[in-house]
């Protein structure tokens, strides 16, 4: 198992979550990615911010049910106000210790203050 740090969200996929084939919906997906690269972004400009595109995503093998899955997040890169954020999802299935990516994608991220507009990123 490859050490990729601690996951920003850990999440079992669940029957709900399925498309009418019965593998987990990509939307779910993108969901939780953006919800993990949210928690990034926040983190790093120290307070709320908004998703203002998904630059690319790229959906590698499905997830089944009942899989783990950890999404990662790294900040690539940090404008005035903007940040750009990749996110990776690996599936774990219940019965194994072998993982596999299963999503990527790269978000963009603006720092909003109270009135919902673009605001500084702190330098540190």
């Amino acid at each position: 198992m490859i050490d990729r740090g601690r996951p920003h969200i850990r999440v079992i996929a669940m029957p709900a979550d399925t498309n009418p084939s019965g593998d987990i919906f990509g939307g779910w997906l993108m969901a939780q990615m953006d919800l993990a690269a949210g928690n990034a972004a926040a983190l790093r400009a120290r307070g709320r911010c908004a998703t203002v595109a998904v630059n690319s995503m790229v959906f590698h093998t499905p997830v089944l049910v009942g899989d783990e899955v950890s999404f990662y997040a790294d900040i690539e890169k940090v404008g005035r106000s903007s940040m750009t954020i990749r996110v990776e999802a690996w599936r774990r299935s219940r019965d194994s210790d072998d993982t596999s990516k299963v999503t990527e994608a790269v978000f963009s991220f603006v720092a909003i203050d109270a009135e919902r507009r673009p605001r500084a990123v702190p330098t540190t």
